[in-house]
């Protein structure tokens, strides 16, 4: 008799739970269904709120993208700009070997290029092969042009390294060309340092405005959701005295504001996106590298939605229970 009664008893428990189950789900749909026809209710405040919060993750979509492209263009720049170091006239690739090996010992180096006299000769005819004048003076000049060992660098905002090696490199000091300055030191440097700094500002000037709107759109949500509460004051009374769950109170607003920020959500990444690979092509004209973004952006286009939306609800979210902490008072 003892088996029978706790099987029956296992039962009753499991059939309790799965009632449990079942009226805590139907009470998340009900909180669903509410919460969306509250979306609905008020229109003015619906458009202000997705409005501000699809500016607000656009301008967070467009700091990561800028972030992402001024990265690669510094980058491909790093791979262009050369630092040149000049060498006396007639130095050999046998004599500025121990100076390559070294300088290909530093973390900040990529790639180092020996160019002998000859070369840098050939290669300033055929860079100004199609002015005659300059092809013939190059023609008809006696001196030669230095030797020359350009470096690579991987960050050419950090010229540090270089200039401690050419005042202490011994090697070098043999067959440095005292009368011509390393190309990364002067006016040239000041460029180069410029091109850094701009790419810091813009990073910062992005995440600046990126917190100043998320600041602003949460207001927003945290207004709009205040205003329902007090709209919908008689609803909440009623709500209380039939004995309604505080969950159950509270979350049609928190479903309210997590369907603000997924609809902008979505209006932010189709215009972000949309609106990056129209000028894709005309910035990629003017040497900005937008290639490797573009392709990641057509690539992973939904994993870009998904985080786009997870921003939306979390800054709803947040605005929504920050409301309804204060102002409903349960």
């Amino acid at each position: 008799m003892a088996k029978p009664a706790k099987k029956v008893k296992k039962n009753t428990r499991a059939l309790a739970q799965q009632k449990r189950h079942r009226r805590q789900w139907l009470t998340f749909v009900r909180m669903c269904r509410y919460g969306i026809n509250n979306f609905t209710r008020n229109a003015w405040l619906t458009v202000a709120a997705t409005a501000v919060m699809t500016i607000t993750l656009l301008i967070i979509f467009a700091t990561v993208i800028a972030s992402n492209v001024l990265a690669d263009s510094v980058a491909e720049l790093s791979k262009k700009v050369d630092m040149s170091i000049y060498l006396r006239t007639g130095t050999t690739e046998q004599q500025a070997k121990p100076v390559i090996h070294a300088l290909r010992q530093l973390s900040n180096v990529e790639n180092v290029t020996f160019i002998s006299s000859e070369q840098a000769r050939a290669q300033n005819a055929q860079n100004n092969k199609t002015d005659q004048d300059v092809l013939e003076a190059i023609s008809q000049a006696t001196n030669k042009l230095p030797a020359v060992i350009r470096i690579n660098l991987k960050n050419i905002n950090d010229t540090a390294q270089l200039d401690e090696f050419v005042k202490k490199n011994k090697e070098l000091k043999p067959i440095v060309d005292l009368n011509r300055a390393p190309s990364f030191a002067g006016s040239r440097r000041n460029a180069i340092e410029n091109i850094g700094r701009w790419a810091n500002f813009a990073q910062r000037a992005g995440l600046a405005a990126s917190i100043l709107f998320v600041v602003i759109s949460s207001l927003i949500v945290f207004n709009t959701i205040r205003m329902a509460i007090f709209n919908r004051k008689d609803e909440i009374e009623m709500m209380k005295l039939i004995g309604a769950e505080k969950s159950f109170i509270r979350g049609p607003f928190l479903v309210e504001a997590v369907v603000y920020g997924c609809i902008a959500a979505v209006l932010a990444t189709m215009i972000g996106v949309s609106l990056f690979v129209a000028a894709s092509e005309k910035l990629q004209s003017y040497g900005i590298a937008t290639a490797n973004t573009t392709n990641t952006l057509t690539m992973y286009l939904g994993v870009v939605l998904l985080v786009m939306i997870g921003f939306g609800a979390l800054i709803g979210v947040i605005s929504s229970a920050l409301a309804t902490r204060r102002y409903l008072k349960i």
